[in-house]
Formats: C-alpha cells, sequence, structure tokens
C-alpha cells in the first residue's frame, strides 16, 4: 500500500529536531512576507500610470524638504 504524501510530509516533520523546525518555519514566514511584497509591487505596477509616480531623482530632491 502506497503511503500518502501528507502521511509522508507528516512523519519527516516528526523525525526534526525542534530547532531545525523552528529554522524551516522562520524562513517560510520569510518567504510568504516575500511573496506577498511582490504581489503588491506587481499590482502597484499594473496600475500606475505615467505621471502619478516619482523618478529616483525627484524622490530624491524631495527627501530634504520632508524632514
Amino acid at each position: 500500500m502506497k503511503t500518502s504524501l501528507k502521511t509522508q510530509v507528516h512523519q519527516l516533520i516528526d523525525q526534526l529536531p525542534d530547532e531545525e523546525l523552528a529554522d524551516i518555519c522562520r524562513l517560510l514566514v520569510e518567504r510568504y512576507y516575500d511573496s506577498y511584497m511582490l504581489k503588491a509591487v506587481q499590482a502597484a505596477k499594473r496600475s500606475l500610470t505615467p505621471g502619478n509616480s516619482l523618478t529616483r531623482e525627484e524622490a530624491l530632491q524631495l527627501l530634504p524638504r520632508l524632514s
């Protein structure tokens, strides 16, 4: 009888030491946030129209005025 992938994953996770499991969880959380931000940037790029954003140079010129 073939063991399901879900069962195999659970068995592998159960074999991991707590420290490694914590490292993996931190890594997965970081990747989740990276993915979330990438999707947000992509959505912003799709919705931007010419003139409603600053160039790098324009932004650098405005920074001293904001402080």
